[in-house]
């Protein structure tokens, strides 16, 4: 009777080593390709979020006969701002919050009706859809308390900004360094896009009543909300304060501001997007379409306004 004696080959140094090496490129292949979908979804939600604010605008014009404004009055101190009366001072987005699933928060802080102050715990609360999945952490879950004229209150974030129109220059009547003054024709406009915009939104805008009817170069071929970072400009942000929910068109989209940091607004009270090479926008009915950075100065500014009479061709987008 004879015995078979059996024997396991083990792998060889090289062999393993040849293993790695095709584990390791496979992964060098696989992960580019998650990002790609990542970076597409976080883009795709996006614009879901912005489609969403565009159809509480809307529902909020159908609802009031006007699109939703700003404050009318603004000190720019938290002692002072947070006793106005409600329609003074509150947001576009804070009236807009009835139709964007947050009619709870609006009940129960009395928004827009109460003061600020009353619902100062109120105000800290993030709101999913105000945040681009694409930026910060910090931005996605956290409130803010740096705000330059509030005096440290917290308030939920927003990426998301009502767009100004395109004359930029002015401040409560003095001019500012910008790299980008443009002045409207309309001289009861010139350049004061803080608080006489030519476009949808801007901070004091409660002073008038726009309607839809009102935007004569038409709602399809007007911006109406853009993207920006508080990371990019600390007046892009709290979602309560009239002055941090709106940005310029005159200054390019995804502007490389050398300056001063967060704290350089008149470079920075614009439109920065996270997505590569552009960013996304929501126009005045409603649509929501991807802009490229590289879009011609002109045309961009001319979108952003409500009564330019622009040629808008959409390949140039």
């Amino acid at each position: 009777m004879s015995l078979t004696r059996s024997t396991r080959r083990a792998f060889t140094l090289i062999e393993l080593l040849v293993v790695i090496a095709i584990i390791a490129i496979l992964i060098a292949l696989l992960v580019p390709a998650v990002q790609k979908v990542r970076t597409a979804a976080a883009r795709l939600q996006c614009s879901n979020n912005l489609k969403q604010l565009g159809i509480a605008v809307h529902s909020y014009h159908d609802a009031n006969k006007e699109i939703p404004p700003n404050a009318k009055i603004i000190s720019y101190n938290w002692g002072a701002d947070s006793v106005q009366l409600g329609p003074n001072i509150w947001t576009w987005i804070a009236r807009i919050l009835p139709y964007i699933d947050q009619g709870a928060l609006a009940t129960q802080y009395n928004i827009p009706n109460g003061t600020m102050g009353a619902a100062q715990t109120g105000l800290a609360t993030p709101i999913t859809v105000l945040i681009c999945p694409a930026v910060s952490s910090f931005e996605k879950s956290n409130p803010a308390t740096d705000w330059a004229n509030i005096n440290g209150i917290s308030m939920g974030l927003t990426n998301y900004r009502g767009v100004s129109g395109s004359n930029w220059g002015v401040n409560s009547g003095s001019t500012f360094a910008t790299a980008y003054p443009v002045t409207d024709p309309d001289p009861s406009h010139g350049q004061d896009g803080l608080d006489k915009g030519n476009g949808m939104f801007y901070r004091s805008s409660g002073k008038r009543k726009l309607t839809l009817a009102g935007i004569s170069d038409g709602t399809s071929n007007t911006l109406m909300i853009g993207e920006s970072t508080h990371s990019f400009d600390q007046h892009c942000g709290g979602w309560a304060y009239p002055n941090y929910v709106n940005g310029t068109c005159a200054i390019p989209l995804n502007y490389p501001d050398p300056g001063k940091g967060i704290g350089n607004w008149p470079n920075r009270y614009s439109f920065y997007s996270k997505h590569e090479n552009g960013g996304n926008f929501c126009f005045g009915d409603g649509t929501v379409r991807f802009v490229t950075e590289s879009i011609n100065i002109t045309l961009y500014r001319g979108l952003a306004t409500i009564r330019g009479a622009e040629t808008v061709n959409p390949e140039s987008f």
